[in-house]
């Protein structure tokens, strides 16, 4: 298993098919695990996917549609049921506390987990640690909707040649990287920058600076792709993006790996979003997304 991998547990917009379960991904990112948009189903694919409640830290909810949402109330009991032994982080539109409380506390259970409850009212870093900062940025949706990047601090990549012409080696190669110098060498002369990794998550939108600033250079961008070009007036009408607005935007962005998913039910063959998101010039790894599927983060540059 990957240390960071993006686990897709349902890729359809509002209406599931047989083959595609309402929205769920699980992002793994060295051991934490974050839950966006966990849609009805979400449960039951989590078992089927081989996650358990124990890999959850984080959920982020972009919106309160039911596809994006109506999930939520049997994952927080399947979380107390469980007994996470870990705190879990809930971030979601302020301005849908009601439906957040609703699904929290849908039916009768037992608590047992402490899940803390970080609403979101505006474009904001939520989280800035070590593993990763998380950052919402606010969507052109018909509801408020937010979109969410991580990103890792950049680092340094030991060189092992340059180690061996300082004559660096056992436990001294540990000792540089946590005191940065060792008898007048120091980190920056046996190690060469290491940028650091980033993912975007966009959901339901409709093209705007949310979207362009989510994706900017991102490893891998996971983005919505509702409809096809040729029914571009209905993505406007109804917030959505196009495969083509979408893999635009991520080639303008830089983005290395493009995951497609959130796909209307009215379109049977998936390999069309493919071809529209490289006939949009999208150059870069491609995904079109699909219920059980495990797609390793790029490897760092």
């Amino acid at each position: 298993m990957s240390a960071r991998e993006f686990v897709v547990l349902g890729t359809a917009s509002q209406v599931p098919t047989r083959h595609r379960n309402h929205n769920g991904y699980l992002l793994r990112w060295d051991g934490e695990g974050i839950l966006f948009d966990p849609g009805e189903g979400t449960q039951r694919q989590m078992l089927r996917a081989g996650v358990a409640a124990h890999d959850i830290n984080r959920i982020c909810i972009t919106h309160f549609h039911g596809d994006h949402s109506l999930g939520l109330a049997g994952v927080i009991q399947r979380i107390n049921l469980d007994r996470v032994p870990h705190p879990i982080t809930a971030h979601y539109p302020a301005s849908g506390q009601k439906f957040f409380d609703r699904l929290r506390y849908a039916t009768a259970y037992r608590e047992t987990v402490v899940l803390e409850q970080e609403p979101v009212s505006a474009d904001r870093v939520l989280a800035a640690g070590p593993p990763y900062s998380l950052e919402a940025r606010r969507l052109s949706h018909p509801v408020e909707s937010f979109g969410y990047r991580l990103t890792e601090p950049d680092g340094r990549r030991i060189r092992p040649e340059l180690l061996a012409r300082y004559g660096i080696a056992g436990p001294d190669v540990g000792r540089i990287q946590r005191e940065g110098v060792l008898g007048g060498v120091t980190l920056e002369q046996v190690s060469e920058h290491r940028p650091g990794q980033s993912f975007g998550f966009v959901m339901d939108t409709r093209m705007c600076e949310g979207v362009t600033a989510l994706a900017e250079g991102c490893d891998m961008l996971v983005i919505e792709s509702t409809f096809l070009d040729e029914d571009e007036h209905l993505a406007t009408e109804h917030g959505h993006l196009t495969a083509g607005q979408a893999a635009r935007a991520a080639r303008e962005a830089g983005v290395r790996h493009l995951v497609l998913t959130h796909f209307s039910q009215r379109y049977t063959d998936p390999d069309e979003f493919e071809r529209q998101a490289r006939r949009a010039g999208f150059e870069g790894d491609l995904t079109i997304a699909a219920d059980l599927l495990r797609v390793p983060l790029p490897k760092r540059g």
